[in-house]
């Protein structure tokens, strides 16, 4: 019998519990546990949603008063939930959003869900975990549970978060309240996998901790996959997209050498994935975008330098991939010039920002860059995103455009269509009829463009 199969077939064995885990692991089982939310942002949101979904109390907390005033509105801020749904959780009193973080002496279980980017040096930046926790520890008690969901290196939720909850509240994590790290793995538009499909990682720094964390995760989750300790979890993740970020800038590497040959890299992917074993398609595009993957692996290299290791391979990757927004300029400039102009005084339209298919997310989507150096170039600038309506105001861009309207007459004016993201709403058939020249690092023309000229893939 393989490991798999035993550990199916072999019950999980709980730990000795004190009082207090044992009355709130049985609290998590009954359900009459009230479960704390913070951030309520692409992670933190349908994670609240979801244990409200299953029946508990929950209060949802976040420092953006207008999140918190937009939830009480019946109002959402995140595309694929539904005002509908919002409505549905301010309705029964079973869902509180707060600015207000005294009241986390109200819950028992608080699932940290904050951001964590990169700083202008590329190395972690951990202020949101830090601050977080200086805004709950003077209101923790004994006998809850705190859960760390934020993507980050190992050893954070031990060296940073632990340190910091236990001085600002006086208590000891493993004697008095508990802790665990469980990674979020939320994918924003995906058909397939949602928060409650998807399987939780939970790791704990201790078995109570442990024990706890996974029954909270039960209440909710499809599947919950318990490993040793909270490093173990924190590794997962990193590991997850340090994984599609090196095979990604495979295929981007692999797409500038098939151009110059003159060889479609999406065919030869298409060739390629018939193999049945060996091998998982993994697709070019503008560069890396989202919370997850343009940031994690440089967690993982800021990690080993402290360890005296390079991780050559991650950083070469993330070279490979942070030069894809200036190739595809570089495309764009190459095209412009075959059809007899200058970038500058060009006008170019940009068909999707946000940072992934379908989705209303624009974090590190690569579309900013591109736009700013074509801006740079001296080209006229637009575009039409029908999730992104207006172009947020981001950590390092400010640029202050509004989406357009798709019609031909505005394609038609067009010198060239760039295509930054493939949304499934836009009417590709119009695109391709009525532009004079496209350029489409994402093959959204791919399947119906044929072999028209003033089409770059």
């Amino acid at each position: 019998m393989d490991r798999e199969t035993q550990a199916a077939v072999t019950p999980r064995r709980e730990p000795r519990m004190s009082a207090a885990g044992a009355e709130l692991l049985s609290a998590l089982r009954q359900k009459t546990a009230r479960v704390g939310v913070i951030g309520l942002g692409y992670v933190g949101l349908p994670l609240a949603n979801l244990f409200h979904q299953k029946g508990f109390q929950v209060v949802g907390f976040d420092i953006d008063q207008r999140k918190v005033d937009a939830l009480e509105a019946g109002r959402s801020y995140i595309g694929h939930i539904p005002d509908s749904r919002v409505v549905e959780l301010m309705t029964d009193g079973r869902f509180i959003p707060t600015a207000d973080f005294a009241k986390i002496r109200d819950v028992d279980t608080v699932s940290i869900c904050v951001p964590t980017p990169l700083d202008d040096y590329r190395e972690p930046d951990l202020s949101f975990i830090e601050s977080t926790g200086r805004n709950i520890a003077p209101f923790l008690r004994k006998g809850q549970l705190v859960v760390l969901e934020s993507t980050t290196y190992p050893g954070t939720t031990k060296e940073v978060l632990q340190p910091i909850l236990e001085a600002g509240s006086g208590l000891r994590a493993g004697e008095d309240f508990f802790l665990a790290y469980s990674p979020e793995r939320e994918d924003p538009g995906n058909p397939n996998f949602s928060t409650s499909t998807i399987p939780k990682v939970v790791g704990g720094m201790d078995a109570e901790s442990q024990a706890v964390a996974v029954a909270l995760y039960e209440q909710a989750a499809a599947k919950v996959v318990p490993v040793s300790s909270m490093e173990v979890a924190e590794a997962c993740k990193i590991l997850e997209n340090t994984y599609r970020a090196v095979n990604i800038a495979l295929v981007n590497e692999m797409k500038v050498l098939f151009d110059r040959m003159k060889l479609s890299i999406w065919e030869v992917i298409d060739a390629a994935k018939t193999k049945p074993f060996g091998f998982q398609a993994f697709y070019p595009g503008p560069g890396l975008g989202g919370h997850c993957i343009p940031i994690d692996p440089f967690y993982l290299t800021w990690l080993a330098k402290r360890f005296g290791l390079n991780t050559r391979f991650i950083e070469l990757a993330g070279e490979v991939n942070s030069k894809m927004p200036a190739y595809v300029v570089d495309q764009v400039m190459r095209a412009l010039n075959r059809a007899g102009r200058a970038v500058h005084g060009s006008k170019v339209a940009i068909i999707g920002i946000a940072y992934k298919k379908d989705v209303d997310d624009p974090r590190e989507s690569p579309a900013f860059e591109i736009i700013e150096e074509l801006l740079q170039l001296g080209a006229e600038l637009s575009y039409h995103d029908p999730h992104v309506p207006n172009l947020p105001r981001m950590r390092k861009h400010d640029i202050r455009l509004s989406s357009q309207t798709l019609t031909a007459e505005y394609l038609a004016e067009q010198d060239c269509v760039l295509i930054v993201t493939d949304h499934s709403a836009v009417d590709w058939n119009l695109v391709l009829k009525t532009s004079r020249l496209v350029v489409d690092p994402r093959n959204a023309l791919g399947k119906i463009a044929g072999n028209h000229e003033h089409v770059i893939s």
